[in-house]
């Protein structure tokens, strides 16, 4: 059922311009504003990392990909009022009827929703604890701090007068992102539907990183305990750091797939596996909405409870201290609350396989 006074909107732009994960976190929104407004053209406009979920996304129609200068945490980007400009003009040229703009607890809505207003955008809803004046024509008071991001963005539509029927993360898979995925796998000797843990050592930052030579540790006792072959997922940019792992883990069945893998091929290897070993980091986000069991090192840099799994089972590793949340990029004390030992590691992942009955009790070995 659509809200009231949105009989006449055509088309829609839902805003999220920032990691994986977050666009994942969007779905359930996405959803049921596709349910609300079957007959409405969504466009999607995300981060180019971000954008890579679209894909999996079945309830869009298209997605702008843009690097915004308000996410630019690392001020890189130059000074470039024509790129801004360019901006306005591409969202002009779309005539969007209204958007949507989504952010998490620590982001603005008003620059996104300030460019929506000198596009001529009529209708314009976010949440902010800040006063903006007119820029939104919706000013939505967000829930607490440490309400979960996925909660955040259904919260949007409902106060925007949407129904929310289903609340949970989904994502559909493309048939050519598993065929892919398969065809990596059997490239390297494993075969299809065999069972395999899949170790996603990366990050979005270094404070969410478990130390390389810890996870090579943990997952050569989870081999050597369980039989399993070891998969790394990793980012080219992350290409070092699965090398690290896999030189570490000589004489164990491992395949290393950095850099070569889309986003919904990452994906169909999570869907495949018996188990994922992760941060807290994107693919978390979408081992729980394929209902994947999981072991996340989760650093102390956010609250459980804005971004742990809700739908997968999940065990999250991670020490109490005494500065969480920082929500820091870089840990100035040593990464205290990721000192977790590998053993640990590796015995949440070995108890974790036999509650799923990948390994029956006689098969794992003390």
């Amino acid at each position: 059922m659509r809200p009231e006074g949105w009989d006449g909107v055509r088309r829609v732009l839902a805003v999220r311009l920032d990691n994986v994960g977050d666009a994942v976190l969007l779905g359930p929104a996405l959803r049921a504003l596709r349910h609300a407004l079957p007959e409405a053209r969504i466009t999607l406009m995300a981060s180019p990392a971000a954008a890579q979920v679209a894909p999996m996304l079945p309830w869009i129609d298209e997605v702008i990909m843009h690097s915004a200068v308000w996410q630019d945490a690392s001020g890189r980007m130059p000074l470039d009022p024509e790129r801004e400009r360019g901006l306005i003009d591409d969202l002009v040229e779309r005539a969007f009827d209204a958007a949507l703009i989504f952010t998490s607890f620590s982001q603005s809505p008003w620059p996104p929703a300030y460019a929506c207003y000198l596009a001529g955008i009529p209708r314009r809803i976010g949440q902010s604890k800040e006063f903006g004046g007119s820029v939104l024509t919706q000013w939505v008071r967000p829930l607490p701090d440490a309400t979960h991001q996925a909660e955040r963005n259904l919260h949007l539509l409902e106060a925007a007068g949407f129904h929310v029927g289903r609340r949970d993360l989904e994502l559909r898979v493309p048939e050519g992102a598993r065929a892919r995925a398969d065809a990596l796998l059997a490239a390297r000797r494993i075969a299809t539907h065999a069972p395999f843990v899949l170790l996603a050592p990366g990050a979005s930052c270094a404070a969410r990183t478990y130390d390389p030579g810890r996870f090579a540790a943990a997952m050569r006792a989870i081999v050597e305990r369980t039989g399993l072959p070891v998969v790394i997922a990793a980012s080219e940019r992350e290409r070092g750091m699965a090398a690290q792992i896999a030189s570490m883990l000589e004489g164990a069945r491992v395949a290393t797939l950095a850099g070569e893998t889309s986003v919904p091929e990452l994906a169909a290897l999570i869907q495949r596996a018996a188990l994922l070993v992760a941060n807290d980091s994107g693919p978390m986000h979408i081992a729980d909405a394929l209902r994947r069991p999981m072991v996340i090192t989760y650093s102390g840099t956010e609250h459980e409870s804005q971004w742990a799994p809700r739908s997968a089972p999940a065990v999250l590793l991670r020490r109490e201290t005494g500065c969480s949340p920082c929500y820091a990029f870089r840990c100035p004390y040593g990464m205290e609350c990721l000192d977790i030992p590998p053993g640990e590691v590796a015995g949440a992942a070995v108890r974790m396989l036999a509650t799923g009955s990948v390994l029956a009790a006689e098969e794992v070995r003390a």
